[in-house]
């Protein structure tokens, strides 16, 4: 199992500090480094600095917002960041949810699906330097009637295939990825319960694609903190849980609250959702179970951390996340180099 590094969002007051943690990682033999993206700072631009401050280690966006973006842009920057990187950018993509969609980027966040089938069509379409055509539902290139020619892109990737990869919550979402992707960008993973909420899908679409799972990048993205006490580190996340399973979307649609509820917290979910939609956000993150927790992040001692890897590498796990927590950069670097001697310790190196 390899690992990998999430530095989340920048502008988030740990900027400076996140170079660092891609550095060490880099150092220490992490695979890949993500960054990602909601309404603030964009993924590929942190992503071409921190390949730049790098040497080994491949950079990926989790994930570059699909309604942000027009796809062949989006093969452009991909090629570019590739190129530039000498061959170390995983592209990662995603629908992001209703409110960035329609109230950030204006595009009606329908036909989530389908939508994003076309998009992975013409983006590899574009990144393979076809002449691009493309007839469907929601993109038509070149547009008829005008003066639009199909064109290829000029700009030769490194690599002949730049690995795809989709952000993926739901049953179908998650099956269409196995169908079309290289790789399923997963949160809130729980190995106790990775085989129905994303495994048994994945399979399903990449046997509908006449495909294995060999081969394919399962890569949840987990917080990791180092301590004794378990039970104070799980504190330490209730917020993050809470904003996710409570307040990240509508009443409607919140893909993270009908995770928590497949995985057996239906009565807490909806306690989180009432509590966070209704205001009250420290009785939403009171409310978060330590067990959900303590099932979605790596925390404790070095060794309690290896068994919960070796847990995952038994699900199906085959690039682990880490954000590793901290308060200070010395923290986070030693949550990081844990990470690496819990990964050995577990014999998963």
């Amino acid at each position: 199992m390899r690992l990998g590094i999430n530095l989340g969002y920048w502008g988030a007051g740990m900027d400076g500090d996140n170079l660092a943690v891609a550095q060490e990682a880099d150092r220490l033999g992490y695979d890949v480094c993500w960054a990602a993206e909601a309404y603030g700072s964009d993924a590929p631009t942190v992503l071409s600095w921190v390949a730049a401050k790098t040497e080994r280690i491949d950079v990926g966006s989790a994930i570059m917002q699909i309604p942000a973006r027009q796809p062949a842009m989006t093969a452009m920057t991909a090629a570019t960041l590739d190129s530039l990187s000498g061959g170390r950018f995983r592209l990662g993509l995603g629908v992001s949810g209703p409110q960035v969609s329609e109230g950030w980027y204006g595009v009606k966040f329908d036909k989530p699906l389908a939508r994003t089938r076309e998009y992975v069509e013409i983006v590899r379409k574009a990144m393979s330097r076809e002449r691009l055509t493309h007839e469907g539902e929601h993109w038509t290139l070149p547009l008829p009637g005008g003066p639009g020619k199909p064109i290829k892109l000029t700009v030769h990737p490194q690599r002949e295939h730049i690995p795809l990869y989709i952000a993926a919550i739901g049953p179908k979402n998650l099956e269409q990825t196995g169908e079309i992707a290289d790789g399923a960008l997963l949160i809130f993973p729980s190995a106790e319960h990775l085989e129905e909420t994303a495994l048994r899908p994945l399979r399903a679409g990449r046997e509908k694609a006449g495909l294995t799972m060999d081969g394919f990048d399962v890569c949840p993205t987990l917080p990791l903190a180092l301590g004794e006490d378990v039970d104070a580190l799980a504190d330490v996340f209730r917020p993050y849980t809470a904003l996710y399973v409570g307040g990240m979307g509508s009443r409607k649609q919140n893909f993270y609250n009908q995770l928590a509820q497949r995985m057996g917290y239906e009565k807490e979910a909806a306690e989180v959702q009432d509590k966070y939609l209704a205001g009250d956000k420290a009785g939403a993150a009171a409310a978060v179970p330590r067990s959900l927790i303590d099932q979605t992040a790596l925390l404790g001692t070095v060794e309690r951390i290896a068994d919960r890897m070796t847990a995952y590498a038994e699900a199906g796990v085959t690039t682990l996340t880490l954000a590793p927590a901290g308060f200070t950069l010395d923290e986070r670097l030693t949550a990081l180099r844990a990470g690496v001697d819990a990964l050995e310790r577990a014999g998963l190196a």
